[in-house]
C-alpha cells in the first residue's frame, strides 16, 4: 500500500476507503457513535427494556432524543423494536444479531474511555 493509498482512505481491512467524504460509512459511523448513540446501545447490551426503563437508565436523554435515537438506530437495524398489543400499550426495545455484534465492539472502546476519561480531563 503506497502512501498515496493511505492519504486517500484506504486501509487494510476497509473496502473502498473510509476517509472520502461520500463514504457510506460516515452515515452509520455518525449514527453509531453520536453520544445518545453510544449510551443506548450499551444500555441494551444487558437485555430488552421498556421506554421508561431507557429514560432512567440513560440519564439526561431528553424524551426527544431518545425517541429519535431509537428509531434511527431501528432503522438501521442495530435495534429491534416490539409493540405488544395490550391496553395499556407496551413496547420493548432489543439489540438485533447486528447490533449485538457492534456491542462486541463497542464495550472494549467504552471500557477504555471509562478508565482513561477522568485523568484525561484533570480529574484523576
Amino acid at each position: 500500500m503506497t502512501s498515496v493509498d493511505t492519504q486517500l482512505g484506504r486501509r487494510p481491512g476497509f473496502t473502498d476507503g473510509i476517509l472520502p467524504a461520500a463514504c457510506p460509512s460516515r452515515t452509520v459511523l455518525d449514527h453509531v457513535t453520536s453520544k445518545w448513540g453510544v449510551l443506548v446501545l450499551l444500555a441494551l447490551s444487558d437485555g430488552t427494556h421498556r421506554w421508561g426503563e431507557l429514560r432512567r437508565v440513560v440519564q439526561g436523554i431528553s424524551e426527544k432524543m431518545l425517541a429519535q435515537t431509537l428509531r434511527t438506530l431501528e432503522e438501521d437495524g442495530l435495534v429491534v423494536r416490539v409493540a405488544h398489543p395490550e391496553i395499556p400499550p407496551r413496547v420493548e426495545y432489543s439489540l438485533s444479531d447486528r447490533g449485538r455484534d457492534l456491542n462486541e465492539h463497542l464495550m472494549p472502546l467504552m471500557a477504555w474511555i471509562d478508565h482513561n476519561a477522568s485523568e484525561m480531563l484533570g480529574r484523576a
